[in-house]
């Protein structure tokens, strides 16, 4: 890794993507505990279409994912956390709007992590583009995400169908 990263929390160190970040990413989306929320079962070519997706963000709309690495730590890779802006296909109420997403690895899960990693990136997005409607989709039976997305604000906008899967969609401001 070079350079600082983009935001720093009391635990945190939140970087822009890097393609040095690609395949640890693969990894920890691979792990069971962390893919039963994904969809179905990942392959390099679908991950990097959403790697790329996620980083191509930044130079597209001024913002992504980040990559959250603990703070002090030795640099692994604990999952990516962010607001990206993406097509799914899901309707006018959801799509080509920013999108909330957060993915930890199995060991990184129920720290409070990505909670911690979503408030600064929120503090961030509004100060830069100013506080905005955003979405996010969550599979039902995700009960993790489910109260962080109640936490950080998102009321239900509707359930849905995504690749054959059941999700949740919801709504922020």
């Amino acid at each position: 890794m070079n350079g600082a990263p983009f935001l720093v929390t009391e635990r945190l160190e939140l970087w822009k993507p890097a393609a040095h970040d690609l395949a640890p990413m693969f990894a920890i989306v691979s792990q069971p505990q962390t893919s039963r929320y994904l969809g179905p079962a990942p392959t390099m070519p679908d991950h990097f279409l959403r790697f790329a997706r996620n980083a191509g963000s930044w130079l597209l709309y001024g913002y992504g994912v980040l990559m959250v690495r603990q703070r002090g730590g030795d640099g692994a890779l604990l999952g990516n956390c962010g607001l990206f802006h993406s097509w799914r296909g899901l309707g006018a109420d959801f799509d080509d709007q920013p999108e909330a997403g957060w993915i930890l690895s199995e060991q990184a899960a129920g720290k409070g992590f990505a909670g911690e990693a979503m408030r600064a990136i929120y503090t961030w997005f509004d100060a830069e583009h100013g506080p905005r409607r955003t979405v996010c989709m969550i599979d039902p039976g995700n009960t993790a995400s489910l109260r962080l997305a109640d936490k950080l604000g998102f009321v239900a906008l509707r359930d849905a169908e995504l690749a054959g899967e059941p999700v949740r969609l919801f709504v922020r401001g």
